[in-house]
């Protein structure tokens, strides 16, 4: 193990100091076995509750994927929050890139997700993650994915720095 501090848990208040997001769009309520600028492991309760679940599928409700994926986005954004002391700051990370997404079993409600992401390298304000979703043992999905630390002030022509309004 390297040098680097290992932190027990962060619940959902010092979460919501690192991130922007805030229900119904929170997708992680405990961040734990933080070792920073390296890996932490997300935790989030699937609830039937989630509004998702209403169209998706009604009759066999199912987490769509691409939350899966952003729910493994939001524990490597704290993660990185946390390691470089941004809680509270006017800086945010934004999504780049998705890469390698593999969807293996569904996320059904009722079923606790375990996130472990790892940061495989840091280019300036640019991040390489990657990440995996468990219930139990079981793999649900996997993928791998970058993004930027910025001022969370808009561009000068009113885009944030991923180009989207």
């Amino acid at each position: 193990m390297s040098a680097s501090l290992t932190l027990p848990s962060l619940g959902v208040e010092q979460i919501e100091h690192l991130l922007p997001h805030r229900a119904p769009f929170l997708f992680l309520e405990r961040l734990t076995d933080v070792v920073s600028s390296e890996s932490a492991v997300g935790h989030k309760a699937v609830s039937y509750n989630e509004p998702h679940f209403r169209g998706h599928f009604p009759d066999f409700p199912v987490m769509p994927g691409v939350l899966i994926v952003e729910a493994l986005a939001q524990t490597a954004g704290a993660l990185v929050m946390h390691s470089l002391g941004l809680a509270s700051t006017d800086r945010l990370v934004y999504f780049m890139t998705i890469d390698k997404a593999r969807f293996r079993r569904p996320v059904r409600p009722g079923d606790l997700l375990r996130m472990p992401v790892r940061i495989l390298r840091r280019r300036g304000p640019v991040w390489r993650f990657s990440g995996e979703a468990y219930v139990g043992e079981r793999l649900c999905a996997e993928a791998e994915y970058s993004a930027m630390i910025a001022d969370k002030e808009q561009t000068g022509d009113g885009n944030t720095p991923d180009g989207n309004r």
